[in-house]
């Protein structure tokens, strides 16, 4: 974890969010990213631990601006799930960008628990310029789904 950046808790790598997932019944994970990346590439699992992914986009396709309230839409939906300010959470998106975004905002907004998962779902673009081979959540084998 880095602690080079006290705007939020700091960067974790996909499998120390998911070890944090199983340990702590609080710990949740967010997905950032937009539905149509959802919809065309998958998205993580955590039905074995009998646990959702929140799904609430960063960013709003296609224009791709920032969406409006986005800290107070996720705290809601947080708060309705039952969870409190200081619940760890974990931000995904595609390589780690906008996560790391998301988490700074919602830190601003009284969630001191919130990390980036660097390398996201599915990580820097190869040498062939592809992604999901070499980092992120889908390359190293952790549960996810296809839609």
């Amino acid at each position: 974890m880095s602690d080079d950046n006290s705007s939020f808790a700091g960067d974790v790598a996909v499998g120390e969010a998911l070890d944090a997932l199983v340990r702590e019944p609080q710990a949740t994970l967010i997905d950032v990213r937009t539905e149509p990346e959802w919809q065309f590439v998958g998205g993580a699992d955590l039905s074995d631990l009998g646990k959702e992914v929140v799904y609430l986009s960063w960013q709003v396709y296609p224009a791709m601006q920032i969406q409006p309230g986005y800290a107070e839409r996720l705290g809601a939906e947080l708060r309705r799930r039952g969870l409190s300010q200081d619940a760890p959470l974990y931000f995904l998106c595609r390589s780690g960008a906008r996560s790391r975004s998301a988490a700074i905002e919602m830190t601003k907004a009284g969630w001191t628990r919130s990390y980036n998962v660097v390398d996201g779902f599915e990580g820097a673009l190869d040498p062939e310029r592809k992604r999901g081979r070499t980092g992120g959540w889908k390359a190293k084998g952790l549960p996810w789904r296809q839609s």
